[in-house]
């Protein structure tokens, strides 16, 4: 005869907490933070001619995590509707009902005060107030504003995702410098044939959200030519530190090897496409952005062995 096993209370209220630190956890686009915070540390590297301090760099890291994080989960909250009508989100925490709204935005509220004062107090000034605008851009001007009203969203909106180099520039020299600017140039240039592309690819899901994206309002064809020009000005941009001696030929190198990769995927997608080129184009230009910092911080340090 078959027996059924209770669950204790222990194990039940041990996975319920698994469940909710799992949601909370996906409001804040782990992923995309780990990217932003490598484009910060990097920021951090280059400002100092040898290592910085080791836990600046962690309380600034972790400072502008949270507050990333933050800014991620009230993008979550403000498009939960359009999150529900799209198949490559409507299984994030609020569309499901795993969390609810008072608990997601008391979470949201919570992670950008302590990551701002954390920033405040335990590194400086500007680049806390820097990184408070930076949640602003993104969580309003983008996600709020921009994302509904003009297919050039990504563009004008590119600007907070571009801000991480600059605050961890700041959070070493509290200043804005040019070769800080530089940094998030090329963030800023990267931007649109990266989630271009992720927008060619679910072109459907943001259709029928009736999300104006470029390929929704000006056409598939047309986006995959702006694509492919974008990729020629990132090339163009990713120099610009090697002329002018911010960085050496082991960027330069790799600037010229990954660039022109991503301008092969461009192409493709333009000229070539067959049904995976879009989300190829999209997951490489991950790939690109990691390595290129990478890149920058490597020749950084192999300068400064040469130098000295």
């Amino acid at each position: 005869m078959a027996t059924i096993k209770n669950i204790s209370p222990s194990v039940s209220w041990r996975a319920d907490i698994n469940s909710y630190a799992r949601a909370y956890y996906q409001l804040t686009k782990p992923k995309v933070v780990a990217l932003l915070v490598l484009t910060a540390g990097v920021g951090m590297m280059l400002a100092s001619p040898g290592l910085p301090d080791l836990w600046l760099i962690t309380t600034a890291s972790i400072g502008i995590a949270m507050v990333s994080g933050a800014a991620a989960a009230f993008n979550h909250i403000l498009d939960q509707k359009i999150d529900a009508q799209m198949a490559r989100t409507y299984m994030r925490p609020l569309p499901k009902g795993r969390l609810t709204n008072q608990q997601a935005i008391i979470f949201a509220c919570v992670l950008a005060v302590a990551g701002f004062l954390l920033l405040l107090l335990a590194v400086n000034p500007l680049t806390a107030y820097l990184t408070l605008l930076g949640l602003f851009g993104y969580a309003v001007v983008y996600t709020l504003l921009l994302k509904r009203a003009t297919p050039q969203n990504i563009v004008i909106g590119g600007v907070a995702g571009a801000l991480p180099p600059v605050l961890g520039w700041t959070a070493i020299t509290g200043s804005v410098t040019s070769e800080a600017l530089l940094l998030m140039m090329i963030v800023f240039a990267w931007t649109p044939p990266h989630f271009w592309a992720l927008a060619i690819h679910r072109v459907n899901d943001y259709a029928k959200a009736n999300i104006p994206m470029l390929p929704v309002t000006h056409g598939i064809e047309f986006t995959k030519t702006l694509i492919l020009l974008y990729t020629f000005l990132l090339m163009a941009v990713c120099w610009l530190p090697y002329l002018i001696g911010m960085a050496g030929v082991v960027y330069l190198l790799a600037s010229l090897y990954l660039n022109g990769v991503f301008i092969r995927h461009a192409w493709r997608l333009k000229f070539s496409p067959d049904a995976n080129a879009a989300i190829a184009t999209f997951r490489f230009s991950i790939v690109h952005l990691m390595l290129l910092f990478v890149a920058l911080l490597v020749d950084h340090y192999v300068l400064a062995y040469f130098a000295n």
